[in-house]
């Protein structure tokens, strides 16, 4: 049985974060954060405790850039510049410290409203020779949509050959729940994170969306893992599996927007919406179910259980549950130099925390503390950059790029 336990979180950074309202997470009364603890299963090995680590000192804050607006994912070129997507459908290339004022062209049509729009921007592995970008975004109307992947040749200027390669098969209605995060493998693969599709009353095929989670047949609420070109490996693990969509690769998430890769460990690590309250950590693995929307500790928008069960055998227990809700988004994994201290430590941005989160954990994969690193904005995206420093997307009208950087 999970029991739920106060977290020692240490405030670090400029300011306390404000708390606003999210689409994706609405903050119930202002309790402590939590996290579930139990004995460790072959699924999960729930956090026990979360002790307090020594508060994080020498660093500051840089703003980067300004006039972002609604700014979604980042991705480094070869020679230092960045690509920056922002949600209404531009693709920004920052270059020597400056945003260049003519957005790249090429960029498909998207969706933009409610929580859809251009997503995440990654580059291919073997960028340098192939130079391909990819993009997630949602398509359609606000009655008949779907989260896309487009793979497209950039030239320097603009994106070339653009090509849809994968996208999800049912198409919905709403603006809700379209993830969207990008995570290569060292096979060559990359992870793919979808969401459910949306909130109730949202519904389809005659039940809510949500249930679409637990529905191996659907692309909706799941991780695909698919080779560079939008295909699936055959050694995907439901591959072999008649009642399933071969590129499902882990099922029962309900909208992942962090999505993160340990190179040392071989783990992946994402951050997920709950509803109101229960957002998630969790250490994701191949061919695992994570139990939304049958088992959570979220509640429903208008009040009220949307499970009694917390854990059920056979399911995965989230490694931390945030309760009231952060509102994750944006995850990272620290391998740099630039912050001995910090690395092997996981970084969570948070919509509605308006933070960041340091999180401490030990060789077995547990959590072990959790720092905040005050943003004072909503914080869309997290990401260490090439040269080992930690940059942070807000998610504001006139959003800005910061930098996490030694102050020596």
């Amino acid at each position: 049985m999970l029991l739920l336990i106060k977290h020692s979180i240490l405030r670090i950074g400029l300011a306390s974060a404000g708390i606003t309202i999210a689409a994706c997470s609405v903050a119930p009364p202002n309790t402590a954060a939590v996290a579930p603890t139990a004995a460790p299963t072959a699924e999960a090995s729930p956090v026990q405790a979360v002790s307090s680590s020594s508060t994080a000192q020498g660093f500051k804050q840089a703003t980067v850039a300004e006039g972002l607006e609604r700014p979604w994912g980042m991705a480094w070129l070869p020679d230092g510049s960045m690509l920056i997507s922002e949600k209404a459908g531009r693709l920004r290339l920052l270059k020597n410290g400056v945003l260049e004022p003519t957005p790249i062209a090429g960029v498909p049509s998207v969706m933009s409203s409610g929580q859809g729009g251009l997503m995440d921007v990654s580059l291919h592995p073997k960028f340098a020779e192939n130079r391909f970008v990819y993009l997630t975004y949602a398509s359609g109307t606000a009655d008949a949509n779907r989260t896309r992947i487009a793979r497209a040749r950039f030239d320097g200027k603009a994106l070339q050959d653009l090509r849809v390669i994968f996208e999800v098969s049912q198409v919905k209605s709403g603006t809700q729940h379209f993830g969207s995060r990008i995570q290569w493998l060292p096979d060559g693969t990359m992870l793919v994170a979808i969401g459910d599709g949306g909130n109730p009353p949202v519904q389809l095929e005659g039940q809510l969306i949500r249930k679409q989670a637990q529905n191996l047949r659907s692309r909706l609420g799941k991780i695909v893992r698919l080779n560079d070109d939008g295909s699936i490996p055959r050694d995907n693990p439901l591959a072999t599996n008649a009642n399933a969509d071969p590129a499902v690769w882990s099922y029962g998430h309900r909208n992942i927007q962090g999505l993160a890769f340990d190179p040392g460990t071989k783990r992946v690590w994402v951050t997920e919406h709950g509803a109101r309250g229960g957002d998630e950590l969790n250490l994701a693995e191949a061919g695992k179910n994570y139990g939304w929307p049958l088992v959570t500790h979220s509640q429903e928008y208008t009040g009220g259980e949307i499970s009694q069960e917390r854990s059920r055998p056979g399911m995965v227990d989230p490694k931390v549950v945030w309760t009231p809700a952060t509102a994750p988004s944006g995850l990272a994994f620290y391998t740099g130099d630039r912050f001995p201290t910090w690395k092997g430590n996981l970084f969570a941005g948070g919509l509605v925390s308006q933070d960041v989160r340091r999180i401490e954990l030990d060789a077995a994969g547990n959590v072990r503390s959790q720092e905040e690193i005050s943003i004072g904005q909503r914080v869309r995206d997290v990401r260490q950059s090439p040269d080992g420093l930690l940059y942070v997307l807000t998610d504001e009208s006139n959003g800005k790029l910061i930098r996490l950087e030694p102050t020596s």
